[in-house]
């Protein structure tokens, strides 16, 4: 049976399906329980951010390509909602000149782009991100968009990719589960990765302790406490 569609106050963040297929309870500390830490990489991301943050930075930059800087996004099928960091209007051969005409014609492209601090990554987190702003974007505007991209700033690069099946089924059941775990204020447990290094949640997740006996930690913190 489909859904009924989400109300305003039940939407969830956007940019959290990205912390989600990241990490689950990473998601939960921060969307959840409302927790947050700083970094700096959390701290580099944010400075890195702040061009494309900015609504009223709307340009060309002499070329035919619309430019829209932090376009709020909302989907009440998803029930996500946040901003895109940027998305292009590429018109296509014979289109009109000019944003509004342009945008009436139909005659373009969309293309969806992320800005992320690091390096491509082996799994989707990043693309999902995308492909969820490329779903809201179809509903919205009512268009079909088959590709989007992340520059990467280690890199200075884009990375180009198709807006596929599977990251569309990926989209609607990542954001179906942070659904039910918003509703039953769930936080999954903690599973212990190479990612935890870099994580600014470190410290309030301690996923070190999942395996560890309750005689062993009480030892081990009365032994830093007397140290």
């Amino acid at each position: 049976m489909k859904r009924k569609e989400y109300e305003e106050e039940e939407m969830l963040q956007l940019s959290g399906i990205q912390h989600f297929m990241y990490c689950p309870r990473q998601w939960a500390l921060i969307h959840v329980e409302g927790q947050w830490n700083d970094n700096h990489l959390t701290s580099e991301g944010e400075l890195l951010h702040k061009r494309c943050d900015d609504p009223y930075a709307r340009d060309n930059n002499g070329r035919d390509i619309v430019i829209l800087r932090s376009l709020r996004l909302s989907s009440k099928t998803l029930g996500l909602s946040g901003a895109a960091d940027i998305v292009e209007i590429i018109p296509h051969e014979g289109a009109p000149r000019g944003k509004r005409a342009l945008l009436k014609s139909r005659k373009f492209e969309v293309l969806p782009i992320e800005y992320k601090r690091g390096v491509r990554k082996t799994s989707d987190c990043d693309r999902v991100q995308v492909a969820a702003q490329s779903m809201i974007l179809e509903e919205m505007l009512g268009v079909d968009i088959s590709r989007g991209a992340i520059f990467y700033w280690e890199e200075r690069h884009r990375e180009y990719f198709d807006i596929d099946e599977v990251l569309r089924e990926k989209v609607k059941s990542l954001s179906s589960q942070m659904h039910r775990l918003t509703e039953t204020s769930s936080t999954p447990e903690a599973k212990k990765n190479k990612g935890c290094r870099s994580c600014s949640l470190l410290e309030l997740c301690q996923p070190q302790l999942r395996n560890m006996k309750a005689s062993r930690y009480i030892k081990e913190t009365l032994n830093e406490e007397t140290t």
